[in-house]
C-alpha cells in the first residue's frame, strides 16, 4: 500500500511514529554471531504498535546493509498498512536502493559518504537542478520524496518547485533548546517552517534528536506533521524499557499531544 497513491482514507490521522533501526543494526555489526536481529527488532516494533520502519543505509553499510534493506522490504510486505521509509543521499547509494525496493517514501538527504550524522539540510540554491531528476525518478516508481531540510521558511516553495512531496525538518536545533530560554524561540522557527511549507503544498515530517521529554512540546507547536522519525533516542531508552514498551510511551508521547 503506497501512501503516495493511496486514498487519504487509509491514512492514520494524525502524526505517525517511525522507527529508525540503524543502532539497531550497529550493534549487530560488532560482531559476527547477527545478533540483535534488524529484521526482529522491526517486528517487535510494528507490533507494538509502530506506524512505519525507517533505514538509512550509508555507503560503508557501517550499521543498516543491503541485505537488511531487501529484508526488511519483505517483512513489511506483510505490513499493508505501515510505511518503509528508506533516508540517504540520492548521488550515493539511496537510489539502487529505491528502484529495487520501491518504499513508500524516500528522505533525500545531504550526507557526505563519511559523515557521522545527518546535520543539515539541503541547500536549495545550490542543489535544486541535480535534485529534480533524482525526485522525478522515485515518482515514476510510485515513491513520495521528502526532502531533509532546515527549517527555513522561505526555502519551502523551492522544495515544492523541485518536486519534493514532503520536508522533514531537522529538528536537531529544537532538541537543543529544549528546557533552555531558547525553546521558544526554537520552537517558533520550526512552527513558521511548518506554516511554510504546508502553504506551498508540501506535507511535513520531522526528524533528529526527538525523544521522550521533547516530542510531545514539538507537536503541540508545530502544526500538522505527519510523521516523525526517531531511532537514536528510541533505541537507547529501549535498553532500558524494552522495545514494545518504548514504542508505546513514544505513541504515548503523540496522544499527549493531541496527535
Amino acid at each position: 500500500m503506497n501512501p503516495l497513491i493511496t486514498p487519504d482514507s487509509h491514512r492514520k490521522a494524525g502524526t505517525a511514529l517511525s522507527v529508525n533501526v540503524n543502532k539497531v543494526a550497529l550493534l549487530r555489526n560488532t560482531r559476527h554471531l547477527g545478533i540483535p536481529s534488524v529484521t526482529k527488532a522491526a517486528t517487535l516494533c510494528l507490533e507494538a504498535g509502530a506506524d512505519g520502519i525507517t533505514v538509512h543505509p550509508r555507503p560503508d553499510e557501517r550499521h543498516i546493509r543491503a541485505s537488511d534493506v531487501h529484508e526488511l522490504a519483505a517483512l513489511l510486505a506483510a505490513w499493508p498498512q505501515a510505511e518503509y521509509n528508506i533516508e540517504g543521499n540520492p548521488f550515493h547509494n539511496l537510489m539502487a536502493f529505491v528502484r529495487a525496493v520501491r518504499p513508500s517514501q524516500c528522505t533525500f538527504v545531504p550526507d557526505s559518504e563519511g559523515q557521522f550524522t545527518s546535520d543539515h539540510g539541503w541547500d536549495l540554491e545550490a542543489d535544486a537542478e541535480r535534485l529534480r531528476p533524482v525526485i522525478a525518478e522515485a515518482h515514476s516508481f510510485g515513491v513520495r520524496v521528502s526532502l531533509f531540510m532546515d527549517p527555513l521558511p522561505e526555502a519551502m516553495q523551492r522544495a515544492r518547485e523541485v518536486g519534493a512531496d514532503r520536508v522533514e525538518l531537522y529538528t536537531e536545533p529544537y532538541a537543543d533548546a529544549h528546557g533552555s530560554s531558547d525553546q521558544a524561540t526554537q520552537t517558533e522557527r520550526f512552527a513558521a517552517a511548518a506554516r511554510a511549507a504546508q502553504a506551498a503544498g508540501l506535507e511535513v515530517n520531522a526528524g533528529h534528536d526527538l525523544n521522550r521529554d521533547n516530542l510531545a512540546d514539538f507537536l503541540r507547536a508545530v502544526p500538522e506533521v505527519l510523521e516523525v522519525s526517531i531511532g537514536h533516542a528510541l533505541i537507547a531508552d529501549a535498553l532500558e524499557l524494552g522495545l514494545t514498551e518504548t514504542v508505546r510511551a513514544y505513541q504515548r508521547c503523540i496522544r499527549a499531544a493531541g496527535r
